[in-house]
Formats: structure tokens, C-alpha cells, sequence
């Protein structure tokens, strides 16, 4: 669709839209496959089968942060590489990425394999949905390496060239996933851990056809054979080290969906029972719809801003940023009003209308959405800093969403509002972190 010397030439809102539409779409697919699975589970099992998953994904995502961490980062450096001419030391780049992603998954993978229960106990689970935890993450476990695979090269192949191959891959895993889980939850009757062997297959396909890609089919970035002397294997850690650092605010975000969930399911469980926790389920299932929409704007602008930065072109760097705030205020917008007006059709896709927990997560939505604008508009920002190498502010920005500002807003707020005030915590969070950067902003410009 596009060669590299587009990046710099191109109308940046005709460039912006060929990666934004392919992206949101491949990127609303997969979290179609972590939202089938939660209609099928919440139909076939019930809440509990909801507040059992939602115990476990805390973890997942923040191995899937460690992959998005190395995608953003070797396809920041990868696009500087390339607008200079230096198309040997991006393919290194993104090799090592998928190389450093498979060497800090496998082992952590297989002792969770070993260790269910104690590592369902760590994630908060009450004896009761212990059964079920465990189930869980011993069937989802064994295809981590190939999620992260994906992570990754969702980035480089859209740098590539092929951003439709990249949304067509998460399609077909989403399609792969929801048929599964149809036949492994209602005609088998395997309950939870159907649920997370289907995932497990989608998963596998979709990282199998990314890296087939890769190494046979990429026109700028096919992987390399890596070296292996001394020499190499420390200029490859320095490299991963650099890629990491300009991806950190990509875990950072997972770290904070993960600590959104994680710390959530205990006030939910504390406060409302395991019910609680199932309605905080349904909630965590919609979020990654939020979470990829800003993502997709962030990605979708990653390229043009890396290119146009590498070259030193300003004017097209701040028309990039310009349209990618738009689309999130506009796609934000859009998102809150349909959580807002909409709560109980949203929830009745996942519970009957009579569960206990359908009822809380009705009451709660209007409040949980209020803040969507502002998680994705904080998204889009972050994203910005990361494409053009200021790793401090984006680092600062995802650090005080997901960890400063949000725990204690999980401790404060239900005692002062109840029952509300935990599905505000994580709406106050953002739109005190949106307040943050349009200070950042206003003493910069000052400046």
C-alpha cells in the first residue's frame, strides 16, 4: 500500500486514514476475542465463570504489556532506521524484539503451568472460583509466547507495509476464537477452561501466520539470522534495552489496565462479593474496546510521527498530532454515549437481566463510562511521546494514570460514595491525568 518515502510526502490526513480504518478494525477484532469469550462464559457458566476470568487476565496483560512494549519500540527505532536508509539495522531491531519476547515468556509460562492454584491465590481469587482460576490459566497459559508474538508483529508488519494483513490476522483469530468457543463451552460443556483452549488456538494460528510473514514474506522487514558472538549478543541487549525504554509507557498502559482489574476485583470482592467481582467482569470485558481505540489512534500515528521526526520535518509531526486528538476526542465522545444511554442491552449480551451481578454492573456503567474520553484521549498522548522519543513524559503520564492517581482513588472514594465511587476510580484518574498534560502542554508552549 505504501513504500517508506510516503511517509514524508503524503497528505498526513490520507496517510493517517489508510493506517487508522485496517487498525481499529484488526484491533477491535482481537478484543472481540477476549469479548467472546466472556458472552459464551457469562451464558454458559454464569458470573462466576466471569469473576473467575477476570481474576486472571490482570496477569496476561501485563505480559501482553512486555510484548507491546518491544513492538512499539523496535517499530520506533525501525522507522528511524528506515527514513534513513538503514534498512539492515531495522530488520536486526525488530528480530531482536521477537527474539527478546519469546526469551522472557517461556519460563514464567511454564512454572504458572505448573503452579495454578498458588498463582490463582496470588491474583486475589476466593476459594470458591479457585476451581475455575486455575482452570483457566493452565489451558491459556502454553500459548503466551505466540500472543506476544503478536504484539509484536502487529507493529512491524504495519510498518512494513501490509496494515491490512495485520488487521486480517486479528480478524481470523477473532473468527477462530468465537467458533471454539461455542463448540468447547455448549456442546462439550468444558465451562471455563474451554473458554481459555479456544483462546489458546486462535492465539497460536494468528502468531504462526504472523511470523510466517516475517520471515518469508516482508518486503522491508524480514527477520535476520542472528549472530552469535559476544560481540552481537551485547549489542543486541543494548539495542532491547533502547527499544524497551522507548516502549516502556506501552507496558505502563497495560500496567494499568492490569492494576485497574486487579485492584479492582478485591474492592469489588470486599465491598459487593463475588458478584461484585462479576459485574466488575462484564465492565473489564468492554474495556479493551475502549483500551484498543486508542491504541489504534496511537498506532496508526506511530509511523507517520517517527518518520517525520527521524527527518526532521516538524509542521507534518504537529499536523499528525493534531488530527490523532481529534479522532480521540471524537471517538471517545462516541464510546461514553453508548455506555452511558445504553448500560443494560451492553450487559444483557453477557448475563440474563435477573442475575444479581447484571444488576450491578447496569447501576455502575453510566459511571464507569464517564471517563472513556479521557482514557483515550490520554492514550493518543502517550502514544505521541513514545513515536517521537521523549520517553520521560509518556513514561510520567501512564505512571500517573495507572499507579499514582488510581490506587488511591480504589481506596478513597467507596468510602466516601458507596458503591459508586468504585466505578469512579478509574474515570477520576484519567480526567485528573488529562488535566496533567494540558498543564504539561500550556507551561511547555510558555515556555
Amino acid at each position: 500500500m505504501k513504500d517508506s518515502i510516503e511517509l514524508g510526502t503524503l497528505e498526513v490526513s490520507v496517510l493517517f486514514r489508510k493506517y487508522f480504518v485496517p487498525t481499529l478494525f484488526g484491533m477491535l477484532s482481537i478484543s472481540a476475542v477476549t469479548a467472546a469469550d466472556g458472552i459464551f462464559v457469562g451464558r454458559g457458566v454464569g458470573s462466576d465463570g466471569i469473576a473467575a476470568v477476570n481474576f486472571c487476565i490482570p496477569l496476561l496483560m501485563v505480559f501482553t504489556g512486555v510484548g507491546l512494549m518491544a513492538g512499539v519500540g523496535s517499530s520506533v527505532v525501525a522507522s528511524i532506521h528506515l527514513s534513513r536508509g538503514k534498512r539492515k539495522a531495522a530488520r536486526l531491531n525488530v528480530t531482536q524484539a521477537l527474539l527478546f519476547v519469546t526469551a522472557v515468556t517461556v519460563v514464567p509460562s511454564g512454572l504458572i503451568v505448573a503452579f495454578p492454584a498458588a498463582t490463582a491465590r496470588l491474583l486475589g481469587s476466593s476459594e470458591h472460583l479457585l476451581p475455575m482460576v486455575t482452570d483457566y490459566l493452565r489451558w491459556f497459559m502454553p500459548s503466551l509466547v505466540f500472543q506476544l508474538w503478536i504484539a509484536v508483529a502487529q507493529f512491524v508488519i504495519r510498518l512494513d507495509g501490509a496494515p491490512k494483513l495485520a488487521m486480517w490476522c486479528s480478524i481470523l483469530s477473532a473468527a477462530i476464537n468465537v467458533v471454539l468457543d461455542w463448540v468447547f463451552i455448549f456442546p462439550l460443556g468444558w465451562g471455563v477452561r474451554g473458554a481459555a483452549f479456544a483462546t489458546s488456538i486462535s492465539t497460536v494460528v494468528g502468531g504462526l501466520i504472523a511470523i510466517v510473514y516475517l520471515l518469508f514474506f516482508a518486503r522491508l522487514l524480514r527477520l535476520l539470522r542472528p549472530k552469535r558472538s559476544l560481540k552481537s549478543w551485547k549489542l543486541s541487549l543494548r539495542n532491547i534495552g533502547y527499544q524497551c525504554r522507548i516502549g516502556s509507557s506501552a507496558l505502563l498502559g497495560e500496567a494499568t489496565l492490569a492494576m485497574l482489574m486487579f485492584v479492582g476485583n478485591l474492592v469489588f470482592l470486599r465491598y459487593l462479593g463475588d458478584d461484585g467481582v462479576g459485574a466488575f467482569g462484564v465492565g473489564c470485558y468492554y474495556i479493551p474496546f475502549v483500551f484498543m481505540v486508542g491504541n489504534a489512534i496511537a498506532q496508526s500515528a506511530q509511523p507517520i510521527l517517527s518518520y517525520n521526526f527521524g527527518m526532521g520535518d516538524r509542521g507534518r509531526v504537529s499536523t499528525t498530532l493534531r488530527i490523532a486528538l481529534s479522532t480521540a476526542a471524537v471517538c471517545g465522545a462516541a464510546v461514553m454515549a453508548v455506555f452511558v444511554f445504553f448500560p443494560a442491552p451492553l450487559v444483557r449480551l453477557f448475563l440474563a437481566p435477573d442475575n444479581a451481578a447484571a444488576q450491578i454492573a447496569v447501576h455502575g456503567f453510566p459511571y464507569f463510562a464517564s471517563g472513556f474520553i479521557f482514557f483515550i484521549m490520554n492514550l493518543t498522548v502517550i502514544g505521541y511521546y513514545q513515536s517521537v522519543e521523549r520517553v520521560r513524559p509518556a513514561t510520567a503520564f501512564a505512571l500517573l494514570r495507572g499507579f499514582v492517581l488510581l490506587v488511591p482513588n480504589f481506596i478513597l472514594l467507596p468510602r466516601l460514595l458507596g458503591s459508586p465511587g468504585i466505578w469512579l476510580a478509574m474515570p477520576l484518574s484519567e480526567a485528573m491525568t488529562t488535566a496533567a498534560i494540558v498543564l504539561f502542554f500550556r507551561l511547555r508552549r510558555r515556555r
